[in-house]
């Protein structure tokens, strides 16, 4: 130590080593991204300034039925208001839309399983997210063979099954006809009541004696909803002539 020099205390040479440190970790830092490119270098805001959006409803929507009224909101959480939405692929049921606020909504043109995505976006569009969905529409009034049409001496005679899963009272009218070669059709079953929501499986029969002869058998099952003048039908035929062989 030379004469007259001033010894620095402990403590300036504690702090002034912490400094050159701190200054070392500082450019060690700038030295990593300095070389990266400009995407690279920004990942870290462009995550932290992500909306977090979450579209809230479940992939499977609540079902419907072919001219039923439908609606639901799409909702999403974490975004900047106002959120957008829109069909990004897929297809939704003829006769339902898809509105900007979310609103699906509409009357089912037919029954059917219709798979699409919905994507939302929000006051920074490059934020949006999607999210795929199923929505079923089911058949409002089902008719099926419980006894298919067949010849028994000379009748014609069977049962059909019909079902109501729709959520109200349908007022149902239901015929069997029996069609000769020649057109003449003859009535071999009808019924007219209230089939009840809820009915499944309701079974209907029908017969009656005929000329010898082949038969297309056709089968009409026809249900009305008055309260919301909304009218279903199903109907079915044997896949070929039944022939009674044996006169009245």
């Amino acid at each position: 130590m030379r004469k007259g020099q001033k010894v620095r205390p402990v403590v300036d040479v504690v702090i002034l080593l912490a400094c050159a440190v701190g200054m070392a970790a500082c450019q060690l830092e700038l030295s990593k991204t300095e070389g990266q490119p400009p995407e690279a270098q920004g990942a870290a805001a462009a995550q932290q300034s992500e909306s977090g959006l979450v579209i809230e409803n479940d992939s499977e929507l609540p079902d419907t039925y072919p001219h039923g009224s439908y609606e639901l909101r799409f909702r999403a959480h974490g975004g900047v208001s106002v959120l957008h939405w829109r069909l990004q692929k897929g297809s939704l049921p003829p006769g339902m839309k898809l509105e900007d606020d979310g609103l699906l909504h509409g009357q089912a043109e037919r029954s059917g399983e219709f798979q699409f995505t919905v994507s939302v976006t929000d006051a920074r569009p490059q934020q949006g997210v999607q999210k795929g969905f199923v929505l079923r529409v089911r058949s409002a009034l089902t008719l099926n063979w419980k006894a298919p049409a067949r010849v028994n001496g000379n009748r014609i005679e069977g049962s059909v099954e019909v079902s109501n899963t729709t959520p109200d009272d349908m007022d149902l009218t239901f015929i069997a006809l029996a069609v000769a070669a020649n057109g003449r059709a003859t009535a071999i079953g009808y019924q007219h009541f209230v089939l009840r929501r809820g009915t499944v499986a309701k079974e209907l029969p029908f017969g009656e004696t005929l000329p010898s002869g082949g038969y297309v058998v056709h089968v009409d099952a026809v249900g009305e909803v008055v309260p919301k003048t909304v009218i279903y039908r199903e109907r079915m035929q044997t896949p070929s002539a039944l022939q009674v062989t044996v006169g009245p």
